[in-house]
C-alpha cells in the first residue's frame, strides 16, 4: 500500500542553499537508521570523481529483485529532484513494503559541482545531459555510463525541472511499457501540480503531457541495448514551490513502482 503525505516531512524536505555535503549527510542519517538503505558511492580513482549512490533493498518479493535507478541533479540548478531523493528514501525506510521486490538505486546529485554552484553545468562547463553515449571524457558521465551497463536496470527514472513550463510533463524512451507507466505517474502527481497539456512542450510534440522524443546525449541506457529498460524523465515546473515539486515527484515515482509491479505480476501469469 502506498503511503502518501500531503507535503514532505521536516526531516527530508531540504532547504534552499543546502550544499551537496549537507544533503548527503541527511541521506546518510536516514540510512544509518535502516537495515534496508545503504550508502554505496561510485568512485573513479584516476580522476578522483565521486557520485553518491544509495541502494534500497526492498523486502523479498519472491523472485529476482526489480532494479530501478532514480537519477537527480544532472543539472545542478534543478534541485527539487535531489531533495526528492531524500524524501523518497525517508518514505521507503518508514514503509519498506512500498518497494517489496525492488532494488532501488538512488543517485541524488549526478553533477556535484553544478549542484553546489547552483549551475546547470559541470565543473568543466558542460551540460552533462548532452554527453551520454558520445565517448564523453566527463568523469561524471563515465561513472554513470559504467553503472548503467553494470547494473542492467529494468527501469530508469530521471528527475528534472523546466523553468519554461507551467505544469508537469514527462518523456518516455525504451520499452513500450514506459508510456503506460508515465500516465498514472502524471495522474498521481497532478493532485499537487497541474499537468502541461500543450501540443508542443520543450520544442517536442506532446500528447496529454507525454513526449516520445528526446534530446540526443541525455542520461539513458546505451543505444542498441538487447534488453531495453523502461525510461521515464519526469519534469516539474521549476517556478512552482519546491515542496510541491518534491511531493509531485514522490507521488509520481511511487505510482511507477506500483504500476510496474502490476505489470510484472501480469506477465508472470501469461
Amino acid at each position: 500500500m502506498m503511503m502518501l503525505s500531503p507535503t514532505p516531512n521536516a526531516e527530508s524536505s531540504g532547504a534552499h542553499g543546502e550544499t551537496s555535503a549537507e544533503l548527503i549527510a541527511r541521506l546518510e542519517t536516514i540510512a544509518r537508521a535502516s537495515d534496508f538503505l545503504a550508502r554505496k558511492p561510485l568512485l573513479e580513482l584516476e580522476s578522483g570523481a565521486r557520485i553518491e549512490r544509495f541502494v534500497f533493498e526492498g523486502p523479498h518479493g519472491g523472485g529476482d529483485p526489480i532494479r530501478i535507478g532514480i537519477f537527480a541533479g544532472i543539472h545542478g540548478d534543478e534541485q527539487a529532484g535531489s531533495h526528492t531523493i531524500v524524501e523518497l528514501a525517508s518514505r521507503l525506510v518508514r514503509d519498506p513494503g512500498i518497494a517489496e521486490g525492488y532494488q532501488i538505486f538512488l543517485y541524488p546529485i549526478c553533477n556535484p559541482a553544478g549542484f553546489d554552484a547552483r549551475s546547470r553545468y559541470s565543473a568543466s562547463g558542460k551540460d552533462l545531459n548532452r554527453e551520454f553515449w558520445r565517448n564523453s571524457t566527463e568523469p561524471e558521465v563515465i561513472l554513470l555510463e559504467r553503472e548503467i551497463l553494470d547494473v542492467a536496470f529494468h527501469g530508469l527514472i530521471s528527475l528534472h525541472a523546466d523553468d519554461t513550463s507551467p505544469g508537469l510533463y514527462g518523456f518516455v524512451r525504451g520499452a513500450v511499457l514506459a508510456r503506460s507507466l508515465l500516465e498514472p505517474a502524471l495522474r498521481a502527481a497532478e493532485n499537487i501540480l497541474p499537468r502541461n497539456c500543450g501540443a508542443i512542450i520543450d520544442g517536442f510534440p506532446a500528447e496529454n503531457g507525454i513526449i516520445s522524443q528526446c534530446y540526443d546525449g541525455i542520461l539513458t541506457s546505451p543505444p542498441k541495448l538487447e534488453n531495453t529498460p523502461f525510461e521515464i524523465i519526469l519534469e516539474t515546473p521549476q517556478h512552482a514551490p519546491e515542496p510541491q515539486q518534491i511531493e509531485a515527484f514522490a507521488r509520481a515515482s511511487l505510482a511507477i513502482f506500483a504500476e510496474y509491479r502490476k505489470f510484472i505480476a501480469f506477465a508472470a501469469d501469461l
